[in-house]
């Protein structure tokens, strides 16, 4: 995911609590959709559905943090 901030997300993921957290939720629903397509967790396809739109919401997000931290760097 966002090959080309792989140091800088790194780096967040020690440094800044907002990041981290957002980073394990977006892992652990990555997981929990992964078991229910695979069966191994009880899911019905609505609900793997809200849980891929949520875990894109916080992609989204992680997204738009590392573009802004990013730009604020390049401009110092």
């Amino acid at each position: 995911m966002f090959h080309e901030y792989r140091d800088l997300i790194s780096e967040l993921k020690t440094s800044d609590r907002y990041f981290q957290t957002l980073f394990e939720k977006h892992n652990t629903l990555d997981q929990r959709i992964k078991n229910m397509e695979s069966r191994l967790e009880p899911g019905t396809h609505d609900e793997i559905e809200v849980l891929k739109k949520k875990k894109l919401s916080i992609k989204d997000e992680l997204y738009a943090l590392l573009q802004k931290i990013s730009l604020s760097r390049a401009k110092h």
